[in-house]
């Protein structure tokens, strides 16, 4: 009957500890959107970006995505996102699909520009920058010819027999 009593005890310890762990965690945590004004930015490609991911600038959340469409007329990639009202934004800002990391998540970042004129809430963002893809990259340096130009082995960067390469206005002797 006593082993009974210190098991639940022991569980209830656990569940309480967690609840203040899952707490501390969403409390923490970035998750929630941010309240703001609405802008727009055309995309060709938003890999890795979803509703709910972050919006920074300088690398500081400012901002969340709140919905991705298609324009059917230019068959971009509409991102509607939300910006504190603190952040007032140049109408020259770019925003850059980034990632986080190698594998990290990716999030839109705004690039302010040097205009006097801000972005009107409900506003677009005219330049922005693609997501990259690590795939592709990947494929175009697999696929890619050797870079070095067709050198024959025992050049040097010139051309030159031994990687000699001659002074500014120096002639070269024609081959024999």
């Amino acid at each position: 009957m006593r082993g009974n009593v210190i098991e639940t005890v022991m569980g209830a310890v656990v569940l309480v500890v967690a609840a203040l762990f899952l707490f501390f965690a969403y409390t923490t945590s970035q998750l929630r959107s941010v309240p703001g004004y609405q802008l727009t930015a055309n995309f060709e490609h938003i890999d890795g970006i979803r509703d709910g991911s972050d919006v920074r600038v300088s690398g500081i959340k400012v901002g969340s995505v709140l919905g991705l469409t298609l324009d059917p007329k230019t068959f971009l990639a509409t991102v509607t996102m939300s910006v504190e009202p603190s952040v007032k934004l140049p109408d020259d800002s770019v925003a850059e699909i980034v990632s986080s990391g190698l594998l990290g998540d990716k999030y839109l970042s705004l690039v302010p520009g040097g205009s006097d004129k801000d972005i009107p809430p409900n506003g677009r963002i005219k330049f922005t920058q693609s997501s990259v893809s690590i795939e592709h990259l990947i494929g175009q340096m697999m696929f890619s010819p050797p870079s070095g130009g067709g050198k024959k082995p025992g050049e040097g960067e010139s051309g030159a027999p031994g990687g000699a390469v001659p002074a500014p206005g120096d002639a070269q002797a024609p081959p024999k």
